[in-house]
């Protein structure tokens, strides 16, 4: 698949193997599972962490095969998902780093042009989320207050 700003079509990536069925060694059950997936999401795990967490620590390489859920399906269940979804929270992180080192670094165009790409695929990210219900139809990207995101 290309690159959103660039002419480059990138190197693939991993894939999981296709199997259907749970691995013998995994001796959790789904509940537990869930058990595990909500007290971790009350510790202020994301995601994405918490699936990394699970296949490092438990030994459970696919919350998925066992559940029949993904970890955010489970989360939105369970009443644990945060206000934004975690990429476009990563994007707008990186754009308050960027406008950061912008405010110190005033003639640095590479940085600005990297914050005017991050911005662009914030702005396409909000409006995808505001199309499939996931995001307040009222919620705005305010680029001049997102400076609390760059801790």
């Amino acid at each position: 698949m290309a690159r959103m700003h660039s002419r480059k079509r990138g190197k693939s990536g991993s894939t999981k193997p296709n199997t259907e069925k749970t691995p013998s060694w995994v001796t959790y059950k789904p509940k537990e599972v869930e058990v595990l997936i909500s007290k971790l999401a009350k510790d202020g795990k994301p995601p994405s962490q918490i699936g990394m967490y699970l296949r490092d620590v438990y030994g459970i390489p696919s919350v998925k095969l066992l559940t029949k859920r993904s970890i955010t399906s489970i989360l939105e269940e369970k009443k644990l998902q945060g206000e934004l979804p975690e990429d476009l929270l990563a994007l707008i992180r990186k754009a308050a780093l960027l406008k950061k080192h912008l405010e110190e670094n005033h003639k640095d165009m590479t940085s600005l042009r990297g914050l005017q790409l991050t911005e662009s695929k914030i702005f396409r990210l909000v409006k995808y989320y505001k199309n499939t219900d996931k995001l307040r139809s009222d919620w705005k990207y305010d680029p001049s207050k997102i400076s609390f995101y760059a801790e």
